[in-house]
């Protein structure tokens, strides 16, 4: 979440910052020529006092005063010149040179800044705002014409061509500040935004941590404070209290249902006393009294699932590394001699691999397994458990050659007391699965059903290769090592 927050939060600065940072470069850019093209006016407007008493051609008829002036204006050209590199001139309306500097410098024909500048000047307009000029326009330059005006006429032009490299200089060295502080004003934002989003999200990751670890069947975790947000903190709160009930209303269904199963045994266990001696006033082979027993011990059954299914759940994992291949390969000869007298193979393809599991609740669930498949396994048919490891899981896969399930049975196989109705007439209780399915989740274990060609089921019961970052040791007692009921 906070890389894609955090993105987001630098995105929005750097376009508020490049939104205020290029006005702001516009606006050094023309602040430096408007100071240029201020300076430019009051030297022209200094060059019209000086050449507005000097308005007619030179002509051997000249008074000496008038030479006097136009020489004084010529010089003051040359020295301008000479000091700023900036070319200046005096012209009639005719384009006449009345005084310029250098010698060589004349108006340009049509199509110049400086025609045009001086074409404008004619009309008493002086240049107040020339066209900008950016620091990569090498060859930019700032013309400034102002009419030299005698009794009203407009007798004479003063136009200046100014090289623009300093201002250029200045602007650029204007704008590397701007993108200094700019960037040091990304970095601090960035910075702002890395420790904003971590105070946010702080709570929201450890909120996130506890809600998989409850998911993942750790009823007992809790949020831990974690700063934050007052909102965020308050949502902490909320949500440990939301934990405490959930957890309290767990427990009391699993007490309620390992007490229901508990105290039903001894008045089940007198009843199935009642039921043999009451056998013993009826004729032998009576069909009723046998359907009597078979019901009786199918409850029996199902009341010692419910206790086990109990325990599953409420009880933890011890977790220890454990040599999978070696347990897998005690399962298979434990109930080898079953699958003989069942006229049904059983194979086992165990090499040495670890993993870190509950032995007893892995061997539990293993069982349950094993029974379901050699149960519905027909004679003549095989059951293969291969034991293999890849990446970060060692899988244990029971493959039968029974009649398999439908992709609709797929879906419900596990659920409590659910059959297929295909093996209502299989003796079970519909449990044994979902033990199996308890057990291996307290460890952080997994069990996976589907097809197996050409025809069967295939159960891939997985235990992580590493150990867990947290898992519950002391497990309850499970008491179980025998076989589960149908799980159809």
């Amino acid at each position: 979440m906070r890389a894609r927050l955090l993105p987001l939060l630098i995105v929005l600065m750097a376009g508020v910052l490049l939104a205020l940072g290029f006005p702001l470069a516009v606006s050094v850019a023309s602040a430096q020529q408007q100071k240029v093209v201020v300076d430019r006016i009051d030297d022209t407007a200094r060059f019209a006092s000086l050449a507005q008493f000097v308005t007619k051609r030179p002509s051997g008829s000249r008074v000496r005063d008038k030479d006097e002036r136009r020489a004084t204006l010529q010089k003051e050209l040359d020295y301008y010149h000479e000091v700023y590199g900036i070319r200046a001139g005096v012209f009639f309306r005719d384009r006449f040179p009345m005084a310029h500097a250098p010698i060589d410098w004349f108006l340009p024909e049509e199509g110049d800044e400086v025609r045009d500048a001086f074409e404008e000047a004619l009309r008493s307009r002086g240049s107040h705002d020339p066209a900008q000029v950016w620091p990569w326009e090498e060859d930019g330059r700032i013309v400034v014409a102002t009419p030299v005006i005698r009794d009203g006429d407009v007798v004479a032009v003063v136009v200046t061509d100014s090289p623009t490299g300093r201002m250029r200089a200045k602007t650029l060295r204007g704008w590397l500040l701007i993108g200094a502080g700019e960037s040091a004003a990304m970095l601090l934002a960035v910075g702002a935004a890395l420790r904003l989003t971590g105070w946010v999200l702080r709570p929201v990751r450890v909120l996130d941590a506890t809600t998989h670890d409850i998911a993942t069947g750790r009823l007992a975790s809790r949020v831990a404070p974690a700063g934050g947000p007052p909102e965020l903190r308050r949502l902490a709160r909320s949500f440990n209290e939301m934990a405490d009930h959930v957890e309290d209303v767990l427990e009391q269904q699993r007490a309620f249902v390992a007490d229901a199963s508990h105290q039903l045994r001894n008045p089940l266990s007198a009843l199935l006393l009642r039921i043999e001696l009451l056998a013993l006033e009826l004729p032998e082979g009576n069909e009723e009294i046998a359907s009597v027993r078979t019901e009786g011990k199918r409850l029996a059954q199902v009341l010692d699932d419910l206790l086990d299914l109990a325990l599953a759940e409420h009880g933890g994992a011890d977790l220890q590394l454990t040599d999978i291949g070696e347990l897998a390969a005690e399962r298979v000869a434990s109930w080898r001699p079953l699958a003989e007298e069942r006229g049904v193979r059983l194979e086992g393809d165990c090499p040495a691999t670890t993993g870190w599991a509950d032995p007893i609740a892995l061997s539990s669930a293993l069982d349950a397994v094993i029974d379901n498949a050699l149960k519905f396994t027909p004679a003549g048919e095989g059951v293969q458990v291969r034991v293999s490891s890849a990446d970060a899981t060692t899988t244990v896969q029971i493959t039968d050659g029974g009649p398999g399930l439908t992709d609709e049975e797929l879906a419900r196989i596990g659920d409590r007391f659910w059959r297929s109705n295909r093996h209502q007439n299989i003796k079970g209780s519909g449990l044994g699965l979902s033990i199996s399915r308890a057990l291996l989740a307290a460890g952080g274990g997994s069990i996976a059903y589907e097809r197996h060609e050409p025809h069967g089921l295939k159960v891939t019961v997985g235990v992580p290769r590493q150990a867990p970052e947290a898992h519950v040791h002391g497990g309850a007692e499970r008491g179980r090592t025998g076989r589960g009921g149908a799980r159809r």
